[in-house]
């Protein structure tokens, strides 16, 4: 008879197909999205088939399809179909560079929740060819909190304030702010040219569309999600003007679409820039996506204080401001 070690039987067992399961909401998971409770669920399914099994209603809620923003209520009962499960992805080694490194980026911890300085380059998320992201790292750094969530994310080349929940409680407490509009979050922005002192705000709804590629990009479309984000002359220079951006809604990509619908697109932005803008940029040092949350507030679920923290331009953003002043 072959003999199987131990870790082949619960690798194996880990790959095999499980039974349809049904699963009643709870109070506590009340409010979030099917998509974002399913990644949770069903720890080791790839994102993209998460999508995939909504997408083609497999998963039910009270045995009716449901789109991935569809937001859980209490009681609902959702149809979880049979997916293989493959073994969750090791964490990275806490004592990586690169992990230590996020650790010095937490400028704001207690029991309940983290805030995270995020750097320009590291996505939120490990996937789609990458090791780990932002939160994985957390996770290795951080191995006696089980319940390390993001409340929010960043683009992989924006950097800047992120919030982190500890608790299931506090990240529902976090996202009914979100949908509230009460937790406020400014950005601040390299366009190009002379922004308008008439353009406060940019209302324009928005279509996400994935190219054949796989590539995301985002649209002003009148079919898409209404969206709006307010805008501020921070400072003007020459040829660009610094801005400071306030997201009122959150979609994906949207202050960077903004700007470009707006006519002044944001300096570094490999989607949507402008190649002549950035190569001027670049000729000045810019490295990166011109894109900072610096500025963060919110109201704390536990203490009921209210929250406000600020992360100064990293050096290399500021230098580049210093350069565009002397011309």
């Amino acid at each position: 008879m072959h003999v199987v070690e131990l870790s082949d039987k619960i690798r194996a067992m880990k790959m095999i197909q499980h039974e349809v399961t049904f699963h009643r909401v709870s109070q506590d998971e009340t409010g979030q999205r099917i998509d974002n409770f399913l990644m949770t669920k069903l720890k080791g399914v790839p994102k993209s088939l998460v999508y995939r099994i909504v997408r083609k209603g497999e998963v039910r809620v009270n045995k009716k399809r449901i789109k991935p923003d569809y937001k859980l209520q209490p009681d609902d009962t959702i149809r979880i179909p049979p997916v293989k499960l493959s073994e969750r992805p090791e964490l990275p080694s806490a004592k990586l560079e690169q992990v230590q490194a996020l650790a010095d980026a937490i400028i704001y911890e207690d029991d309940h929740l983290m805030v995270v300085n995020k750097p320009s380059g590291i996505a939120v998320h490990g996937g789609s060819g990458l090791k780990f992201g932002l939160i994985e790292a957390l996770r290795a750094l951080r191995p006696n909190d089980k319940n390390l969530e993001l409340v929010h994310r960043l683009d992989r080349d924006t950097s800047g304030l992120l919030m982190v929940a500890k608790k299931r409680s506090v990240l529902k407490a976090l996202h009914e702010q979100l949908r509230e509009k009460s937790v406020n979050k400014q950005y601040l922005a390299l366009v190009r040219g002379q922004w308008q002192k008439s353009c406060r705000q940019v209302e324009a709804p928005l279509q996400k569309n994935t190219l054949q590629s796989g590539e995301r990009m985002v649209r002003v479309d009148a079919e898409g999600k209404p969206s709006l984000t307010r805008f501020r002359i921070q400072q003007r220079y020459q040829q660009a003007t610094l801005v400071e951006a306030s997201p009122v809604t959150g979609r994906t990509h949207q202050i960077r679409v903004h700007a470009l619908h707006a006519g002044h697109p944001i300096a570094g932005d490999p989607k949507y820039g402008d190649r002549e803008f950035d190569e001027q940029m670049q000729q000045l040092g810019l490295r990166r996506l011109f894109l900072h949350a610096w500025q963060l507030t919110f109201t704390h679920p536990k203490t009921e204080r209210q929250c406000h923290f600020e992360a100064p331009l990293e050096p290399a953003l500021s230098d580049l401001l210093t350069r565009l002043t002397a011309i």
